[in-house]
């Protein structure tokens, strides 16, 4: 591997990461909509909520144009890291 590819992985992977992250913010902002007496409260919570998942679908395209079309190694890869985020 080069360094060109090293650092390739390391973005890939720190992508995972922020998906990951994203995605276990979403949950939580899932599990509390429409749980608050206060429509505020709720109306809040449901942006915060479609934000995390328009944030979540922007790394993965981010993600998906940062991996290698040519390898099918780095895709299994991916697919791997996406089974485990449930997307």
């Amino acid at each position: 591997m080069t360094v060109n590819d090293d650092y390739a992985r390391g973005r890939r992977d720190g992508l995972r990461l922020a998906l990951a992250t994203l995605a276990a913010e979403e949950a939580k902002w899932a599990a509390l909509l429409g749980e608050s007496g206060s429509w505020r409260t709720n109306q809040v919570r449901e942006v915060r909520h479609k934000t995390l998942r328009v944030a979540q679908t922007r790394v993965q395209t981010v993600l998906n144009r940062l991996t290698p079309k040519d390898d099918p190694a780095i895709d299994e890869e991916v697919a791997a890291a996406l089974d485990r985020l449930g997307l």
